[in-house]
């Protein structure tokens, strides 16, 4: 059995938190370099065969490698006509996730049973339709600088676009926002809904993340010289710096019911430790900050965690400030991988793409490798697995880690209990 807390009582040396129901995973979709839909990434993370690539990406010429999504750039991946005012990649990508796994279907169920006024829409991205800003800046006027008359600035670029087109495309009209917390946006998502849930400002939430290939990620981290020349491995001894991707990644969350033993979000943990605007607190302290929260808000003790999804991005800085981190709040037995050189960094879809692959995980007993990681850094403490195991697991832990010091961890189970 899980070994237990009282929910909301000090743990690890936070104090007391706000304890929470578990909350559902109704519904989930996920669509990365590795493919579009859960399929594909169990596949692939089955197969061990990573989606990374030699970028090209068009218009960038950089000696890196990109977690790039196929088909994005075909006409058939065009918005339909009503949709058309939110035309980008961004968008495009959002609607072939939302398109998966029966996702649309069960949002509908959702509706039918709550009503459209009372599901709300959280989605979390980094950088949001900014490919249609840098496309439209390159088509200005060459004597007034005016960008073109079709530039849709509001549908597009605006960081609320991505929850007003999913809305849309749904047919929602409950609460909705965007959250920008660079890399931790789409895990702090999940703690939005939650606190939604429990204030009943909606019945369900449909949250997600989305963000998607552009020049200004891809020549802004080569500015910062983070990005690497060859896949990014994590926690590698040789790690050079990180391979950008873009997925998008969508789950339905309800309250759960007396009994309900499925798939469920246990707990969640936030802070922002304002360390360094792009460098994490060298010891991790607010990431295990945000790890002890999510464990006292579950009820949980270290020993009850299986597993850890790793923010990972492969860079010398954040690796080992979360190696730190990770040790002092689960102890050196802890064994963790990232999933970063399968599908890439996908910024503000990062977090959800760790927890839709722990919810993987979870439903399919099994921890993946560290993929591209050959020989982890002597100085890391915790456990960084380099095979594949099959498992049965029931609570892992995801992590999600932003420049100025945003960071979120949240932890998947079962709603029931341990179900090892």
């Amino acid at each position: 059995m899980l070994s237990t807390t009282q929910p909301g009582t000090p743990a690890n040396g936070i104090g007391a938190v706000p304890p929470i129901s578990p909350i559902i995973l109704s519904a989930y979709t996920l669509t990365n370099a590795l493919g579009a839909g859960r399929e594909a990434t169990l596949s692939g993370l089955r197969a061990e065969a990573s989606g990374l690539r030699p970028c090209d990406f068009p218009g960038v010429d950089l000696p890196t490698w990109t977690g790039r999504v196929s088909g994005l750039e075909l006409e058939s991946a065009s918005l339909p006509p009503a949709l058309k005012a939110f035309e980008c990649r961004n968008h495009r990508l959002a609607l072939m996730a939302l398109q998966q796994d029966g996702f649309m279907n069960a949002v509908t169920r959702a509706i039918r049973h709550h009503g459209t006024g009372r599901v709300a829409v959280i989605i979390g991205t980094s950088t949001s339709g900014i490919l249609e800003t840098e496309l439209a800046y390159r088509a200005r006027d060459p004597l007034t600088g005016k960008l073109p008359g079709d530039f849709r600035y509001r549908h597009t670029q605006n960081t609320f676009a991505p929850a007003d087109f999913v809305r849309t495309v749904l047919g929602l009209t409950g609460p909705a926002l965007t959250l920008s917390t660079a890399c931790s946006s789409s895990a702090k998502v999940f703690a939005s809904a939650a606190r939604m849930l429990a204030a009943r400002w909606c019945d369900a939430a449909v949250i997600g993340g989305v963000d998607s290939l552009c020049n200004t990620t891809l020549y802004g981290f080569s500015s910062l010289e983070l990005i690497s020349d060859e896949p990014c491995r994590p926690a590698d001894r040789d790690r050079k710096g990180i391979s950008i991707g873009e997925a998008a990644g969508f789950a339905l969350l309800e309250r759960a019911t007396p009994g309900d033993g499925r798939l469920a979000l246990l707990g969640y943990g936030e802070s922002a430790d304002a360390y360094h605007m792009s460098s994490p607190h060298p010891e991790g302290l607010g990431a295990a900050a945000a790890m002890n929260q999510c464990l006292a808000r579950a009820g949980l003790e270290p020993g009850a965690i299986d597993f850890t999804l790793l923010h990972g991005t492969a860079t010398r800085s954040n690796d080992s400030a979360e190696d730190n981190a990770l040790v002092s709040v689960l102890g050196e037995q802890a064994r963790c991988a990232s999933i970063k050189g399968w599908i890439g960094h996908t910024l503000g879809a990062a977090g959800i793409m760790n927890a839709l692959i722990a919810s993987i995980c979870l439903e399919e007993s099994f921890t993946p490798s560290s993929l591209q990681t050959r020989i982890v850094d002597p100085d890391f403490n915790s456990q960084i697995m380099l095979q594949t195991e099959s498992r049965r697991l029931g609570a892992v832990l995801s992590n999600a880690f932003g420049f100025g010091g945003s960071n979120a961890s949240l932890l998947l189970g079962w709603a029931g209990g341990d179900r090892r």
